[in-house]
């Protein structure tokens, strides 16, 4: 099994799919703004996790000057 469930032969139709669609000029365009969007997207996560983690801490801290 490869990536979702889909196998590695799901996945070359799929690819050939997108060739025919956008053509191969368009290919290398298409994935770097596929790369940007994941990794603004994880960027973004992990913002939410460090503010997550900072407000947990905060409480914690006030309890301490108690």
């Amino acid at each position: 099994m490869g990536i979702g469930g889909l196998g590695p032969t799901e996945l070359l139709i799929i690819f050939f799919i997108v060739l025919l669609i956008f053509g191969g000029s368009k290919l290398p365009g298409l994935a770097k703004g596929l790369g940007t969007g994941i990794k603004e997207f994880k960027k973004a996560v992990n913002g939410k996790d460090e503010e997550s983690k900072s407000k947990k801490e905060i409480p914690e801290a006030d309890e301490e000057k108690k």
